[in-house]
């Protein structure tokens, strides 16, 4: 392990005693919203063989079936904390919302453009937020205002960060605004005529609306403010599961294993082919309870292994070309429990392919510029239905980078120039080339390594399915 590995283990020992409140990673002047933009450090896609065996079944108490002598390898460990680590994540959030962000249960909070709490934000949307609690009994109303000529979608995720619906004229073209019914899977509810009803797996989940902020930030806002989450009932759903207090510069180490069998109680996995996983998951607990030497065992590869492990887990991705890199998932994972945790962790509540494709290029040289070149027939503004971004995060933190000219992203909304014959030159670094317009140039900090972020909301056919991939980058 290298010196700076051994500092982050070192750092993250002392600071598992935090508060666990997500930091806040955006600039503080808010006055240039319609430029903003956020990355996502995606992750790389890790497939994992089933062994279709039946996991087994975790009580509300948190008791699991007794394991007596289980060989347990080093990988074993690593992978159980990963798989662990996804619903870790999400339940920091939720603790970090309700305990100390002002959350209630089933009250949207409107945020004002880059007001967000979490790694990665997208600051080219202005966000609203709630923790949405159901139960046999009703259904929470949703009021979605019309909105037309820009993006917009209200997503519901569960426990472990998954997708469970988007709401908005591409999922529902014949009611895409107006009211919906949100209930418990499985309930009895009746739900008024026309109004659709969208089924949660858990009684909890996570709601995330997105409305581009566009050349009119104002009329953005306007509409935010008309979302409304009504319920007949008053609810009070039962306290996400107490896990350890860490935050993103000191990762939780044997202890999350202590809170296994209460995290997963509260939040079954919805997704299938984790049987593997999870069985794994219960040799390495029962391991890390097995007496010191055992818990001595799970907490030195938990250390030394798995948490150095992750900033090169992020720097692979699915799929690779040009020095851009395409994840094969996200939003929805299937059996893909690495990609999940990776994105929980490098920017939480990720949307899927058919909203948004994210391409990234890593540890670029931040005393060096970059340019890079579209050409007139695959200019990114025909990538995207709705519009496109980039822009540059500290390569360790994944926050925006605090450039000197508040300048963070470019998009449709930076007036970029196009050369004579009709292509695009953008250019990043902490200098502008001499060629290039100022409208085209993103400012990044001097000898800060950064990784660039390109986002195409409303993706083209060939950005969907991983056919495109954005030009090279020259130094």
């Amino acid at each position: 392990m290298s010196a700076a590995d051994r500092e982050g283990v070192e750092r993250r020992k002392s600071s598992r005693a935090g508060n666990g409140a997500a930091p806040t990673n955006v600039p503080q002047d808010l006055s240039q919203a319609r430029r903003w933009g956020a990355a996502l450090a995606v992750a790389v896609c890790c497939a994992l063989a089933a062994c279709g065996a039946t996991p087994p079944k975790y009580s509300k108490n948190g008791a699991a079936p007794a394991i007596t002598a289980p060989d347990v390898s080093d990988q074993d460990i690593v992978d159980a904390y990963y798989y662990l680590l996804g619903r870790a994540l999400i339940l920091k959030q939720e603790h970090a919302d309700l305990d100390e962000g002002g959350f209630k249960w089933n009250k949207i909070v409107h945020r004002q453009p880059g007001g967000v709490n979490w790694a990665n934000p997208n600051l080219d949307v202005v966000y609203s937020e709630a923790w949405i609690g159901v139960d046999e009994k009703t259904c929470d109303i949703l009021q979605l205002p019309k909105i037309k000529g820009r993006y917009y979608t209200f997503q519901l995720l569960n426990g472990w960060g998954e997708t469970v619906a988007n709401i908005n004229e591409r999922t529902f073209p014949d009611h895409p605004y107006g009211k919906f019914a949100i209930c418990l899977k499985g309930s009895g509810v009746t739900v008024a005529r026309g109004v659709p009803r969208i089924d949660l797996p858990s009684k909890t989940a996570r709601a995330l609306a997105r409305i581009e902020l566009g050349s009119t930030p104002s009329e953005a806002i306007r509409l935010q403010h008309e979302i409304v989450l009504r319920r007949s009932e008053p609810i009070s759903p039962d306290n996400p599961p107490e896990i350890p207090a860490f935050d993103d510069k000191g990762l939780p180490g044997v202890e999350l294993f202590d809170s296994a069998d209460a995290m997963l109680a509260g939040e079954p996995d919805i997704n299938s082919g984790m049987d593997a996983i999870r069985r794994t998951l219960d040799k390495v607990r029962a391991l890390s309870t097995s007496g010191a030497s055992g818990r001595a065992r799970v907490a030195n590869v938990v250390d030394e292994q798995a948490v150095p492990a992750l900033p090169s887990l992020l720097a692979s991705m699915g799929a690779s070309q040009n020095g851009w890199s395409h994840p094969r998932r996200a939003g929805t994972y299937g059996d893909d429990y690495m990609t999940r945790t990776l994105v929980n962790y490098a920017g939480i509540w990720a949307n899927t392919r058919d909203e948004v494709v994210y391409f990234t290029a890593q540890h670029l040289d931040g005393s060096t510029s970059y340019t890079m070149t579209f050409p007139a027939s695959a200019l990114p503004k025909s990538k995207a239905r709705y519009f496109w971004s980039v822009v540059a995060v500290d390569a360790k933190t994944f926050r925006v980078l605090p450039t000197p000219t508040r300048r963070y992203l470019l998009n449709k909304e930076s007036h970029v120039k196009y050369d004579e014959d009709g292509s695009l030159t953008l250019a990043f670094g902490p200098k502008r080339p001499s060629d290039v317009p100022a409208t085209n140039w993103l400012p990044t900090v001097e000898a800060v390594d950064y990784n660039l972020t390109f986002r195409f909301y409303g993706p083209a056919a060939d950005v969907a399915n991983g056919k495109y991939f954005p030009p090279a980058l020259n130094k």
